[in-house]
């Protein structure tokens, strides 16, 4: 018998509630921030010497908020120069949100914003059709990786496009995390389709080693409260859920067996802690920095 689980992405209303959820429950934006605030100014410290206009690229730039962090950072860094902000984002939903937070801040004039809604892949093979080559100083792929369909063409392709001073940043789940345990015991039950693969810092390590590229990379502790899980019908805990599992309502579709096995991984130092009662998912993140 075919089993009843879909892929999460499947449906787009249902990813983006449990989507919104994560965050307000995990630490992921929180100490993405504080690595913008301490470390992304030494990242980004060359990228535009001498320059009198800075091109960014951002591949899934989502909603927006994390990108309006790192323009911040680069106009403390080089005042009064012109930005080119291109943003590639499949999601019109999230597009119609990043504008909303670019009307909502002070201190843009300098710079300049393109959306594409295009995933990666259609916008690599669009400038590819076209015959463009556009050099960037500075592309950023925040937890993006997981939806491209090959992972060691789309980093080579983003890399090739960056000038002599740039930097490609990828952000993304740390090999230390809950997740890789999750994932490497469990992925193969849950129901990807191609839209969405499991990948975390752990993978992209061996991509740039094998290609030869330079990178520095720097761990990002990270938790997400996962306790209302553990609470039957709980609808929020069943959202939770659906994120870690990739799953469009896995509580209700998985199999028995392999509810109660991913259950207990939950629970198990290598994916959580208990402290004060909650259950804290292992979030960690990765962010990876290559150089040209």
């Amino acid at each position: 018998m075919a089993s009843p689980m879909r892929s999460l992405l499947t449906d787009p209303a249902r990813y983006l509630q449990s989507f919104q959820l994560f965050l307000a429950n995990s630490t992921e934006h929180q100490c993405m921030r504080e690595f913008m605030e301490r470390q992304l100014p030494a990242v980004v410290a060359s990228i535009g010497n001498g320059k009198s206009t800075i091109n960014i690229l951002s591949v899934g730039g989502g909603a927006g908020e994390i990108d309006l962090l790192i323009l911040s950072k680069l106009q403390a860094r080089y005042p009064g120069v012109t930005i080119n902000n291109d943003v590639i984002e499949p999601s019109a939903d999230q597009i119609l949100k990043y504008k909303e937070h670019v009307a909502e801040t002070s201190n843009l004039e300098n710079v300049k914003f393109t959306w594409h809604k295009e995933t990666a892949y259609e916008y690599e093979s669009r400038m590819n059709a076209e015959k463009k080559s556009k050099k960037w100083d500075f592309i950023h792929m925040i937890q993006m990786l997981y939806y491209v369909k090959d992972v060691p063409a789309t980093i080579r392709y983003f890399h090739s496009l960056l000038e002599a001073q740039a930097k490609l940043l990828i952000i993304l789940v740390s090999g230390t995390s809950g997740w890789e345990t999750l994932w490497k015991k469990y992925g193969s039950s849950f129901p990807l389709d191609d839209l969405c693969s499991y990948v975390s810092s752990a993978d992209i390590k061996r991509i740039l080693d094998s290609a030869g590229l330079k990178y520095q990379l720097h761990e990002l502790p990270s938790h997400m409260d996962i306790t209302s899980c553990f609470i039957e019908g709980n609808k929020d805990g069943e959202l939770l859920l659906d994120f870690l599992t990739e799953t469009y309502e896995f509580s209700k579709t998985a199999p028995p067996e392999l509810k109660h096995q991913v259950m207990e991984e939950l629970r198990k130092p290598e994916c959580s802690e208990e402290r004060d009662g909650k259950v804290l998912f292992n979030n960690n993140l990765s962010v990876i920095v290559i150089e040209p």
